[in-house]
């Protein structure tokens, strides 16, 4: 095909195929194939498939936009972060995205360089404009926390975090009728760790705990000393880091001496999977065998945990089940239910970093 001068013309370009032609081809109504479109209960089975045969010979594609006017549904969730590549948080992103999807969602997500109730409202105020049917709100920290508090908004925001005073009826919320809470049991998981030390026979366990900032550094610290105290034994004062294996391996070089000479702990609870590999090469570098000289727990379960010289007795958090519940929580919500605040519990992983104490 050519123009008037002899050139090649730009074939028109081909419009989206529509609902209607895919009930032309597929020899049913309109509404046959927004039922099947809906998954509607009442289409038969033979002209179900039909329409969806239909489909994809076509290649049909629903136009979203015009389904959220119609409808006055987005099907779109937005999922407020910090943008910190530590393993939790990065991991629950994953997890919510994946379940959203499981259940016919698609999420928006909001990374926030600063943690001020300016930028909260940013965040939130931007998911307000398009149209998303409910925010969650990954809050691993108190200033975060305390930004989502301040805003009051239409649709459920779902803060997952492990909020200390959180009130635990059903329906209570945090920052008004619509607002709602899950976490990890980060507390529980720390006793759980503790304890397993003290049953191996460990009574001088130290915690090298996370920044105190963080809600889950605070619960993980709580459980150790509740385990502690449960079995009379008055714990140490933590030894307070960063996230990081740098600050890991510090920790482990000042203790190893100590250790060497048999006046540290025998037991370590380090507060994530990080600080513990740091702490494992502090204390290979100072000759130190673990776990005879000293046992070492860490919190996470990361990739790799099993793999650790020696491999590491953690905390596994079970983000699968925490994005799947964050999202039912949301639909419940929506729906109209009264949502309970939720803890799920986490999972100690027993491996060789760990044993009775020789000393």
């Amino acid at each position: 095909m050519t123009d008037a001068g002899g050139r090649a013309a730009a074939r028109p370009r081909s419009r989206r195929p529509s609902m209607a032609d895919v009930a032309a081809v597929a020899g049913v109504s309109h509404q046959t194939v927004s039922r099947v479109l809906n998954e509607h209960p009442s289409v038969r089975g033979e002209t179900r498939e039909r329409v969806l045969d239909a489909i994809a010979s076509l290649g049909y594609r629903r136009n979203s936009a015009a389904r959220a006017l119609a409808t006055a549904r987005s099907t779109t969730l937005g999922v407020v972060t910090t943008g910190s590549a530590l393993f939790g948080p990065t991991s629950t992103l994953i997890a919510i995205e994946g379940a959203a999807r499981d259940h016919g969602y698609y999420v928006s997500v909001a990374t926030l360089r600063r943690y001020d109730a300016e930028a909260m409202h940013e965040a939130l105020e931007h998911f307000m404009d398009q149209g998303v049917e409910a925010i969650v709100v990954i809050a691993p920290q108190d200033d975060v926390a305390a930004a989502v508090e301040s805003f009051r908004a239409p649709v459920p925001v779902l803060v997952v975090a492990a909020l200390e005073r959180l009130p635990r009826d059903v329906g209570t919320t945090v920052a008004g009728p619509t607002t709602l809470s899950l976490a990890v049991d980060q507390r529980a998981g720390a006793r759980a760790a503790t304890e397993h030390l003290l049953d191996l026979g460990h009574r001088d366990v130290l915690h090298v705990a996370g920044p105190q900032d963080w809600f889950d550094a605070r619960e993980r610290a709580a459980g150790w000393r509740e385990a502690l105290e449960a079995r009379g034994i008055a714990p140490s004062r933590p030894r307070y880091c960063t996230w990081s294996a740098e600050d890991g391996y510090a920790a482990g070089r000042d203790l190893a001496e100590a250790v060497a000479a048999q006046e540290g702990p025998t037991a370590v609870f380090a507060g994530n999977d990080q600080l513990a590999l740091g702490m494992l090469r502090a204390f290979w570098e100072r000759g130190l065998s673990v776990p005879d000289d000293v046992s070492v727990v860490g919190f996470d379960d990361v990739a790799g945990a099993a793999y650790f010289v020696p491999p590491l007795t953690t905390v596994r958090q079970p983000f699968g089940v925490l994005g799947e519940r964050s999202v039912a929580m949301v639909v419940a919500a929506l729906a109209g239910d009264r949502v309970p605040t939720e803890r799920i519990a986490p999972e100690l992983v027993v491996r060789s970093s760990t044993a009775p104490p020789v000393r």
